[in-house]
């Protein structure tokens, strides 16, 4: 790890190690987490990670609400049984409370809404039991929203779509239009007075991709004070073998499009999830046209984003840019008061 690296704030926006744990027994969960997922976090200099509460298709309709209440409870157990190193944070002072003893703070975020249906008035016991970001869809239809892949449908948030907005808005919960298609976003974005965060997205005018975003869209979430964060999944960054240069590209892209406060990381690390839960008989996997088995070198996981960073330093950018996306705009949107690296 360079020594710049060590000296930020590094925060990743979605990292789905969540679903991972909630597949060991439940004795396994804190443990599994210390060995397995702890050392990459703090090989990688994480400081924040989002935990996105994301439900597999095998467990819908009849077992979303029971396994997201699983993930729920296998992230308290991690913080609790971990407390040392980790820290489940509620709010913005949690988490400054948890960088300054020298903890990871863990956030909670659900991806897709699977779990709500129609019925917004859960997102309150979600907020309750410490979600702080929402996004409405995955890839396709939910009773929320139509996902990107959905996006010839041309369709805007449904009615429960639009109540949704309203509830998050009012609980100060961020919402997430990472996986909305270009309708959906253009309907948030005229509903909430909000900051607006897209937690895994990359630059559609780098790879013309429906899950990435345009520049239209890029200035519209940063007009909010929102943050774009780029994902690191390869097949959304090249068409073909992609790199950390590429990386790089996109972040400089989103920046030139949105300004430098605009601009993070949100991982996406798929490798691990996809080793344990894609069969063989299911490979080569293709997920939306793309490679799913096909990785940026050297970011399989946490342990990668130093990497980064020094990509950025050797391109000639400056510490302070380098601060802000490795961490400190996703701080800020978490916090409201982000500083862009350690004191």
């Amino acid at each position: 790890m360079n020594e710049l690296h060590e000296q930020l704030v590094v925060g990743d926006a979605h990292n789905d190690l969540l679903a991972l744990v909630a597949l060991r027994v439940p004795d396994r969960w804190a443990a599994y987490f210390r060995e397995h997922w702890y050392p990459q976090l703090a090989a990688g200099g994480v400081n924040v990670q989002v935990l996105p509460i994301m439900i597999d298709h095998g467990f819908r309709p009849e077992g979303v609400l029971r396994r997201t209440l699983r993930m729920i409870e296998a992230a308290h157990r991690i913080a609790e049984e971990n407390a040392d190193v980790v820290a489940l944070c509620r709010s913005g002072s949690d988490i400054d409370a948890a960088l300054a003893a020298g903890r990871i703070a863990l956030v909670l975020a659900l991806e897709g809404c699977a779990q709500i249906d129609e019925d917004v008035a859960l997102l309150r016991t979600m907020s309750r039991l410490g979600v702080q970001m929402v996004s409405l869809t995955h890839f396709g239809r939910t009773a929320l929203a139509d996902g990107s892949s959905e996006q010839d449908t041309g369709s805007r948030l449904t009615r429960a779509g639009v109540a949704a907005i309203a509830v998050l808005d009012e609980l100060g919960v961020l919402v997430d239009v990472s996986h909305l298609n270009p309708a959906g976003v253009a309907h948030v974005l005229e509903l909430t007075d909000r900051p607006v965060i897209a937690s895994h997205s990359a630059a559609f005018a780098l790879r013309p991709h429906h899950r990435n975003l345009t520049d239209e869209q890029l200035q519209a979430i940063a007009a909010t004070g929102g943050v774009i964060c780029l994902n690191l999944y390869a097949g959304y960054l090249a068409e073909g073998d992609a790199t950390v240069d590429d990386v790089v590209d996109h972040l400089v892209h989103i920046a030139h499009v949105t300004g430098e406060d605009h601009v993070g990381i949100g991982s996406d690390f798929v490798a691990d999830l996809f080793a344990e839960t894609i069969p063989a008989w299911e490979r080569p996997l293709v997920i939306e046209g793309t490679d799913g088995e096909r990785l940026v070198p050297g970011l399989a996981g946490p342990a990668g984003l130093p990497l980064i960073t020094e990509k950025m330093l050797h391109s000639g950018l400056s510490p302070s840019f380098i601060g802000k996306v490795m961490g400190g705009n996703l701080l800020r949107l978490l916090t409201g008061d982000a500083p862009t690296g350690k004191e």
